[in-house]
Order: structure tokens, then C-alpha cells, then sequence
């Protein structure tokens, strides 16, 4: 039998996700389907129980679920323990397994398919959502020379950091919250927008003269340019969008439920090529 997984999320129409995993069966011969699943904002567990019931092997959790998720599962594996949030659910009768794989895939694309080193370099993490508190930690792991998070809401930056420095053996040389008003005069050598802000065409509230020569400007959101990376293109900065996060990803998930390791460059190449991306992205020396 064909074995059912889905991405589920609100909104969820727009995702990727299902062409991505369809590639990926393709590519490395595995019988699956995956769909996507539309849950009301207070029916998550619902529809993920739904799914389950129905002979679901697994699911991707997209915006706003991901902390919802890692209340909803019985265990907890990997980068999940320490985030607070989980993007993966693997099912396994009873029980349901939460994972992490944003951090993995933020990190791999940036290091492995953009050339950019973390370590030792001033990195700007801007919201403190879900996704955020699933990238920290692998971001943490890279060494950056320091790591600061920046909220349109203050109190939710404060709130993750100090979700973070409870496991002080992750951040020697420390995480901290700021203030946008306080960035004015610093300068950062990548700055990753975590926020969804590109999606409704605004920009967190950043001061001229933030990106330090030869910066990184890294927006998860994909498939379109939104104004984050406009600013920083027009200020000098390198750029580039979510889609090989999202494709990295989606592959270790897709790795957790399979056992096997799709090749990812030929997907984002896929998705560049059809679209998802109106401009290519300048690539880190």
C-alpha cells in the first residue's frame, strides 16, 4: 500500500511541500503520497489525530502549529528537545514522534549550498516565532561569534532567549535579545528574517548601515523577493531566499520516515526554474 504523509498548516494552499516529496519519491523510488491539509486555527490536533486514524506515516507542520505540535506529541527526538517547536511528526502506532528539521536545513543551504560560513561571524536572527526557536540551536552549534535576536515584540525575543540560555552548554559565548531601535550603529555579517512579514510585503524595522561588508541577507520566506531582500540587495548586501531551507528540510524529514537521502540540488534547481524564485540570489563568495 501506498504510504500517506502531509504537510499541514493555516494558510496552506501555497506550500511546496507536496511537489518537493514527490520529487523525492521519484528520485529514490519509495511508494508515498503526500497532500496537503488545511486545519482551522483551534482544530490542529483534530486533523493531525484525523490523518493518523486514517493510516497517515507521517506529517510536516507548517505556520502556526509548530508549537502547538510539540505539545501534541508523545516524544520528542533531536533538534525538538531543545526547540520547543517541531516542523516533523513521525507515527508510529501510538506513538507520535516530534522532530525538528528547520535548523537543518537553514544551516546546510547556508553553509553547504551558499558557501557562507557561520563561525565567528555577528548573526542577526529577526522573529521569535516557531521558526526561529527551531534554528537557534543549530545556528548556536556553528560557533558564531555571537547570535542576537530581534522582535517587532520585544517580550518574545526575551522569552526565547531565555528559553535558550537554560541549556548554557549551547551558547558559550552567549544569546541575547535586542530591541531594532538598540541595532542602530551595529553591523551584522548575516542576518536571517524569520518572520513571515515578506509574505504580507513588509520588513522588519532595520537601521542603514546594518550589513557588514560582504553580508548575508537570508529571508525564509520563498518564491517571491520581498522587501527584506530588496533592502538589502540596494544596500550591497549578499542575498538569498528560503527555498533551499525549504528543500533541506523537507529532505531530512523525508530521511526520518524513509531511511534514505534524496538528492537535493536537482529539487531546488526544480523549483528555480518554475518559478518560486523571481530572481536568482547572489551567491556568497
Amino acid at each position: 500500500m501506498t504510504d500517506k504523509y502531509a504537510v499541514i498548516g493555516n494558510p496552506v494552499a501555497h506550500s511546496r511541500s507536496p511537489l518537493i516529496h514527490a520529487e523525492f519519491a521519484r528520485q529514490t523510488g519509495q511508494d508515498i503520497s503526500y497532500t496537503a491539509v488545511l486545519a482551522p486555527r483551534e482544530g490542529m490536533r483534530a486533523a493531525v489525530l484525523e490523518f493518523r486514524d486514517a493510516g497517515g506515516r507521517g506529517m510536516n507542520v507548517t505556520l502556526p502549529f509548530k508549537h502547538e505540535a510539540w505539545d501534541l506529541v508523545t516524544a520528542h527526538k533531536g533538534y525538538a528537545l531543545v526547540a520547543g517547536a517541531v516542523n516533523t511528526l513521525e507515527f508510529r502506532g501510538p506513538e507520535m514522534i516530534g522532530h525538528n528539521t528547520d535548523g537543518i536545513g537553514l544551516v546546510c543551504d547556508i553553509t553547504d549550498n551558499l558557501r557562507c560560513s557561520i563561525r565567528g561571524r555577528r548573526v542577526l536572527l529577526m522573529g521569535a516565532g516557531g521558526a526561529s526557536y527551531g534554528v537557534v540551536e543549530p545556528l548556536l552549534r556553528e560557533q558564531p561569534e555571537e547570535l542576537i535576536v530581534a522582535n517587532r515584540t520585544p517580550e518574545k525575543a526575551v522569552a526565547l532567549v531565555a528559553h535558550f540560555e537554560k541549556f548554557r552548554a549551547l551558547a558559550p559565548r552567549g544569546v541575547a535579545a535586542r530591541a531594532y531601535a538598540s541595532l542602530r550603529g551595529e553591523r551584522f555579517d548575516l542576518l536571517i528574517n524569520a518572520t513571515s512579514a515578506g509574505l504580507s510585503d513588509e520588513m522588519p524595522p532595520l537601521a542603514e548601515g546594518i550589513f557588514a561588508a560582504g553580508a548575508l541577507a537570508y529571508d525564509m520566506v520563498y518564491g517571491k523577493t520581498t522587501p527584506f531582500l530588496e533592502f538589502a540587495r540596494a544596500r550591497g548586501a549578499q542575498t538569498a531566499d528560503g527555498t533551499g531551507m525549504l528543500v533541506e528540510q523537507a529532505a531530512e524529514s523525508f530521511f526520518i520516515w524513509r531511511g534514505v537521502r534524496p538528492d537535493t540540488a536537482p529539487i531546488i534547481a526544480l523549483l528555480r526554474r518554475a518559478g518560486d524564485e523571481p530572481t536568482q540570489p547572489d551567491r556568497p563568495r
